[in-house]
Formats: structure tokens, sequence, C-alpha cells
């Protein structure tokens, strides 16, 4: 099948690979001509814009940072509406419902059917092809282009309403930031108390207050200092205030997340934006004055 890939950065640079891999035939889209010639050089086609990707594919999927850029990338000047061959459009990114919904609309005055399809996994998932897919849009649609999600991993197809995936995945989103947040309070908290941090993982990780913190991240990347999960603060700041914003807006309270998103700003004003999630311990540690590291078992 010729499928249409654009943006090819810590996630879609996996997943463009791992469709070549799979037989398809990917013409692929970045900014950066770099990651252009790496993936052209597993065989995919290289494309000098969206509209140019449209114009060979009827499917063009998107892995994109922002909602911005998807919404310029999808609707803009030399953007996938454009394409003269492009039939549906795979939104792999986490724009919000509101904008998914917005994409939708333009699309679909040019005949194009958009699927939102977020995914949840990190870099490791999208490499693996281990993927949580959250589809929603048309059924017939989604049917039609299942076994090329399933590359990526597990599909779920959330619901034929526009922007429904999103909704999934900003939820989704907020427990793993929240489960990162209150595992680092956690584990200063045991570290400045005397405890030895890989010992404490292990008794969560066998009792009740286990979750994605403790059973990967911690051990991987901050316990050993590398921080290096592959997913910026600023990233997950801005889903963690797409999803305050939609929650706003359904009149659902937030005070938990409300209180993560102020960790996360903290996080991103003394380490920056583009910090690894993972050093959301290292305010917490700051302030402690102890630091959750041990060399590897």
């Amino acid at each position: 099948m010729d499928l249409g890939f654009i943006g090819l950065g810590n996630m879609g640079a996996h997943m463009a690979r791992r469709l070549a891999e799979a037989g398809h035939r990917v013409i692929v889209y970045d900014t950066r001509q770099e990651a252009i010639g790496k993936l052209a050089a597993l065989g995919a086609v290289a494309a000098r814009s969206p509209a140019e990707v449209a114009d060979a594919a009827e499917t063009v999927m998107a892995s994109l940072p922002t909602p911005d850029i998807v919404l310029a990338v999808a609707t803009g000047r030399h953007g996938v509406i454009e394409g003269k061959r492009v039939r549906r459009f795979v939104d792999l990114s986490t724009t919000g419902s509101v904008m998914a919904q917005r994409i939708c609309k333009l699309l679909a005055a040019r005949n194009i059917v958009q699927i939102d399809s977020p995914v949840s996994g990190g870099v490791s998932g999208a490499e693996k092809g281990t993927l949580a897919v959250m589809a929603s849009g048309p059924r017939a649609e989604i049917a039609a282009i299942e076994p090329v999600l399933s590359v990526f991993g597990k599909v779920f197809v959330v619901s034929e309403r526009s922007g429904a995936g999103q909704t999934m995945k900003l939820v989704n989103n907020v427990l793993s930031a929240t489960a990162m947040a209150a595992t680092s309070e956690a584990m200063v908290m045991g570290v400045k108390a005397g405890l030895d941090p890989r010992i404490m993982l292990d008794v969560i990780n066998a009792g009740t207050g286990r979750n994605t913190a403790t059973e990967d991240k911690f051990a991987r990347v901050v316990l050993p200092g590398t921080f290096n999960l592959g997913f910026t603060a600023g990233l997950m700041m801005k889903d963690v205030n797409l999803c305050l914003a939609e929650a706003k807006a359904l009149g659902v309270p937030m005070d938990v997340i409300e209180a993560v998103a102020r960790l996360l700003r903290l996080t991103c004003e003394e380490l920056g934006p583009d910090t690894d999630l993972t050093s959301i311990v290292r305010p917490v540690e700051n302030r402690a004055g102890v630091k959750v590291r041990t060399p590897a078992p």
C-alpha cells in the first residue's frame, strides 16, 4: 500500500520505519532533511512538502508535536488538504478534541476523511510496535487501515465521533504525568528519610503503589541519572493543559491534575521545556536536598 507519513521525530521515525519494513511504499516528509534521509536509506520515498505526500498516497499519516503544527500541515498552504490523491488523514499526534474537530471539518470540505489515532507507549513502544493506538472516526474508514495501524501496536476503536480518540489520549497522558509527579515526591521523601531507592521500588512494585513510573521510568532513567525517556516535559505540559481546558469545558473538576501541572510548569521554568519528562523529579530533589540516584545493579 502507498502510505504518506509526515513527522519523523522520536516517535514518527520508528513508526514510518515499521511501515517500510512491513512492505509498504512510504512517502515521507519532515522539516529536517537528515530525518528524511534516514528513512530514504531504508527505502522510503522523499517528498518536498505535505501536499506532495498527499499527491502520492490515499492515506497520509502525521506524527507532529503541537496542535498548531498539525493544523498547518493538514490544512495550510502546501498542506495535505492540497493533495490530489489523498482520501484520509490519520493524525497520530496529540492535539485535543477541539482541534481535531476543527481539522476534520476543514478536510471534509475537500472530501478528505480525518481519523484521530493518537498513540501511547513512548519511544520504546514505537520502536517495538507495542503502542496503544486509539482510533476514532468512521468505522469503515478505520477498518480499511486497521491492518496498517496494527503495525504500530494494539488498535482500539474508541468511537466514530471526531475527537474522541484525542480525549482518550489526554485521559491516558494525565494519568501518566500524575504517576510521574506523585512517584517523584514519594521517592524523594523516602530517600530523605534514609531508604534505599531500589528497595523502595521493589516494595512498591510488589504492592498497591505500583505504576508506570515505578515499574519502568524510575529504574530505567531516574536512578541511573540518564533522564533520556525521549519525551519532553514541555510536550507533557502541553498535553496536561489540553486536558485541563477540555475538563473545564465539560465542567469536570481536576484539582489533582492542576497540581501536576504546577510541578510540570516549575520543571519547564527551571530546566527548560526540552528537558526530559523524568526530570520532573529534580525540582523536588533540589528543594529537599537529596537525589534519588543509585548505580545500576
